[in-house]
């Protein structure tokens, strides 16, 4: 699979709730660079994130756009989330069932076919913003 399609795939899996589909578009070692957060690397820990966020929001992403490099070793992907606040995520705002809209992006690392680090970047301020009922 080139990495276009690879990376496809994986927002397919996302779009569709298939985790179990998205965690085998990774490495075992995958790294996963959390927004404003830490850095969390295994295929147990991104589980768990996913876990967590499935637990609080509810997320589809519109308008994909994914960029790969000339070699397929790296993409870049740019997208518009779609969510709900469903229960409350430590440190942040009450949830309430708060719906938002929020432009996202991220970047892949990719070898021999497989997702190698996941950074996700999005405007945190935005989105409290949003759920804070202040947008």
């Amino acid at each position: 699979m080139n990495t276009l399609d690879l990376i496809n795939a994986y927002y397919t899996a996302f779009n569709s709730g298939d985790r179990e589909a998205m965690l085998a578009l990774l490495s075992d070692d995958v790294v996963h660079d959390l927004n404003q957060g830490d850095r969390e690397i295994g295929r147990d820990a991104f589980r768990t994130f996913l876990e967590r966020m499935d637990r609080s929001y509810s997320e589809q992403l519109h308008d994909i756009v994914v960029m790969p490099s000339a070699d397929g070793s790296r993409a870049g992907a740019e997208y518009v989330v779609h969510g709900t606040y469903r229960f409350t995520d430590e440190g942040l705002p009450e949830a309430n069932e708060q719906r938002y809209v929020l432009p996202g992006g991220a970047f892949f690392d990719i070898r021999d076919g497989l997702i190698t680090r996941v950074t996700n970047y999005y405007n945190l301020g935005d989105w409290i913003a949003q759920v804070a009922g202040d947008a």
